[in-house]
């Protein structure tokens, strides 16, 4: 909560700064912020409703038994699974995190889940196909997808 509150107070303050040195700039940047955040709104909206919905629906204990401590390998291989599968933006899916661990769930899956939600993309393959030829796009998700196990390893080794 305090580092809520601190960064708050010094987005505040940095944004009166702003406007106190330059009037037009902090101005002209507040109205595209807000630009970019209302553009943002329909796709964030529905994550979030996602995101709240599962955590209700999903209980706690089955977090802990799907992804949490003693879920051990099959825990991580679930967690790589649907990470590698699920789509959404970095601030949902951290926040999610968060939400799985107090949740119950263990730190190596959590950080398998994370790692291949950012870095593996299925549900972005079709596109990612598109851009690059089919040797380059699964390389780098089957790099991506070793490189998040074994980081999930270094994690349950370390913690």
């Amino acid at each position: 909560m305090t580092t809520t509150i601190f960064f708050y107070t010094a987005s505040i303050l940095l944004t009166l700064l702003s406007y106190f040195r330059d009037k037009e700039k902090t101005k002209m940047a507040l109205k595209k912020a807000y630009k970019a955040f209302t553009n943002l709104l329909p796709a964030l909206i529905p994550m979030i409703l996602f995101v709240g919905i599962m955590l209700t629906l999903v209980s706690p204990d089955l977090i802990g038994k799907l992804l949490g401590d003693e879920s051990g390998l099959i825990g991580i291989i679930i967690g790589a699974v649907l990470g590698s599968i699920v789509f959404m933006p970095s601030f949902v899916a951290f926040s999610l995190g968060e939400n799985l661990l107090i949740g119950g769930a263990g730190y190596p899956q959590v950080a398998v889940f994370i790692s291949t939600l950012m870095a593996v993309g299925i549900s972005s393959l079709a596109i990612e196909l598109k851009y690059f030829n089919n040797k380059t796009t699964i390389l780098r998700n089957v790099f991506a997808l070793l490189a998040s196990l074994i980081f999930a390893g270094l994690i349950g080794v370390i913690l």
